[in-house]
Formats: C-alpha cells, sequence, structure tokens
C-alpha cells in the first residue's frame, strides 16, 4: 500500500494526528534518553560502601569528614544523609523530619518527566485510533462522491487509515515500558534514602 511513497505522503494519509502523534514520539525520546542519562550519573556510588564511609567517620568523631563525603557524592542518598549531618547533635526527631523532607524534594527530581512519558504511552494509542477512524470517515466519503469504485476503494482507504493506528502503537509501547522501568528505578532511589537515613539513625544513637 505504501510501497514507493515518501514518509510526507505517508503523513498526509494519516492526516494532522500522525503530526501530532510525531510530536509525542519525539518528545517520549528526549525525556526517555534524558532520564536514563540522569539515573546512570545518580548510581555510580554504591549505597553500601557510601556507608561504610560515613560510619567509619561518625566513629571517629570526624563529622566535617562525613559532610564531606555527602558532597563530594552525586547521590540522592547522600543528599539526605547530609541534611541529616547538618543537623547533628540536635534531637534525633529534628534529624529525622530533615531526612524524611530531603526525601520527597529528591523524590520530585527523580519523578520529574516520567509523568510526560506515561501519558504519552496511555494517549498515544487512543490518538491513533482518533485518526483512523477519520481516514475511515474520508474514505466512505470519498466513494460517496465518486460513485463508484466498490470493495477496492473501501480497503484502500481502510488500510491507509490504519496507518495512524500502526504509528500509535508504536509510540505508545515504549513510552509505556520506559514508564514502567523509571518507576522501578526511582523506587529503588526511594528504598535507598530510606535505608540510608535508616542507618545513620543507628549511627548516632551508637556514639
Amino acid at each position: 500500500m505504501f510501497q514507493g511513497k515518501t514518509i510526507f505522503e505517508i503523513l498526509r494519509v494519516g492526516g494532522f494526528t500522525m503530526y501530532i502523534l510525531l510530536f509525542c514520539s519525539f518528545l517520549s525520546v528526549m525525556i526517555i534518553v534524558e532520564r536514563i542519562l540522569y539515573y546512570r550519573r545518580l548510581s555510580r556510588t554504591d549505597r553500601r560502601e557510601f556507608m561504610v564511609m560515613i560510619g567509619r567517620s561518625l566513629k571517629s568523631g570526624r563529622i566535617d569528614t562525613a559532610r564531606a563525603i555527602c558532597q563530594d557524592t552525586k547521590a540522592p542518598f547522600s543528599q539526605v544523609v547530609f541534611s541529616g549531618l547538618e543537623l547533628h547533635g540536635r534531637p534525633e526527631k529534628e534529624m529525622s523530619n530533615a531526612m524524611e523532607r530531603e526525601i520527597t524534594i529528591e523524590t520530585s527530581d527523580l519523578e520529574r518527566y516520567i509523568g510526560i512519558v506515561g501519558t504519552i504511552g496511555n494517549t498515544a494509542v487512543y490518538i491513533g485510533l482518533f485518526g483512523t477512524v477519520l481516514g475511515i470517515i474520508r474514505a466512505f466519503h470519498d466513494i460517496s462522491v465518486a460513485g463508484a469504485g466498490g470493495m477496492s476503494i473501501v480497503i484502500g482507504g481502510v488500510a491507509e487509515a490504519l496507518v495512524c493506528t500502526a504509528t500509535g502503537l508504536a509510540v505508545a509501547i515504549p513510552a509505556v515500558i520506559a514508564y514502567n522501568y523509571f518507576s522501578k528505578r526511582v523506587e529503588r532511589f526511594i528504598d535507598d534514602m530510606e535505608l540510608c537515613a535508616s542507618e545513620l539513625l543507628d549511627f548516632i544513637r551508637a556514639e
């Protein structure tokens, strides 16, 4: 059906919904690439090794060293521990509250943009179906105007209209996979932050 046709001719067949889907695809790919690089950068430090260094510093009374380790480590859990160490010597409840607030802040940064990917994954198929319905309506309208052509014209019009559905699926499937992957990554980051906050309080109690 589309053999020999250029991408622009296929876009014209799909109508304006194809341009919407292409924009959604571009936006989704940009966010996916950005988030993958962002999460990879934050995952370079192992949480266990980090907390071992923090624990050693606290046991030897080197609070400033522990804070410096946090500042030199680019990870969400390091910022949580740093917020707790900033209140070292204050009541445990204040430290715990500060770390909880920092977990909320870091979680917000980790979840940035992934909602857009999820929305694209949920709506791209429907946008494609909408384009297909419009294409079928247009095909039947052309037949009624021409008054001839029979089943071959109907089948040809429907086949061309289905390109929107196919494109919608092509956009939605990677977006849904990426959204689920990012959600799992964020959950692991949150687990690491909560574990570090709990371990830090244990270190403080043992002093």
